[in-house]
């Protein structure tokens, strides 16, 4: 059961990558399988709210969340699909616009905008800007140097010296795949 749960007429809301009650934050889900079962949340009308943030790194996300699951939420709830971009993964989601942000299905609200930070295109630029520009200005030195420099860089090569050093684009590709270390030269 989530900490500090109430019994009886429980007002939850899931978050997949981080659950949410009561405004404090509790696990993070690292499992594909039954995320209610994995937060110890009853089926049975309990869920309220559900936020979906799962991501596979050059994959398509997985769907976490059965249209069975979805149906079992009380009528009224909202679903929000962070995910929706690397293809969702809540069952009963489909891309929508900021233009047009919700449907309902199953009697529950569904909000699965696609490129949410469009929405404070200003904002989110300086936001990525600001978290970006070191990385920008080390990578003109070269790869090599920028790697050596910051090795959280690393993850984050999926091609270098015309290797591929990610798993999933490597699969997607057929070809083989050779460590992002490896493929700079360190």
């Amino acid at each position: 059961m989530i900490p500090h749960a109430r019994r009886g007429g429980i007002k939850a809301v899931l978050v997949i990558a981080l659950a949410i009650f009561a405004g404090a934050f509790f696990y993070n889900v690292t499992t594909a399988g039954s995320v209610a079962t994995s937060f110890g949340i009853a089926t049975g009308n309990t869920l309220e709210g559900l936020v979906g943030a799962v991501l596979v790194p050059g994959a398509r996300a997985p769907v976490v969340v059965s249209e069975e699951m979805v149906s079992e939420m009380r009528p009224g709830s909202v679903v929000v699909d962070i995910s929706i971009d690397q293809g969702g993964c809540i069952a009963t989601a489909h891309e929508t616009t900021h233009s047009n942000p919700v449907y309902e299905a199953h009697g529950v609200l569904h909000y699965a905008v696609g490129n949410i930070p469009g929405a404070v295109p200003n904002t989110a630029t300086y936001a990525l800007t600001n978290a970006t520009l070191p990385y920008v200005v080390a990578l003109a030195d070269g790869v090599r140097e920028a790697v050596l420099g910051h090795p959280e860089l690393l993850g984050g090569i999926n091609v270098a010296g015309g290797a591929v050093t990610n798993g999933a684009v490597a699969k997607f590709l057929g070809v083989d795949l050779v460590s992002a270390a490896e493929a700079v030269g360190i």
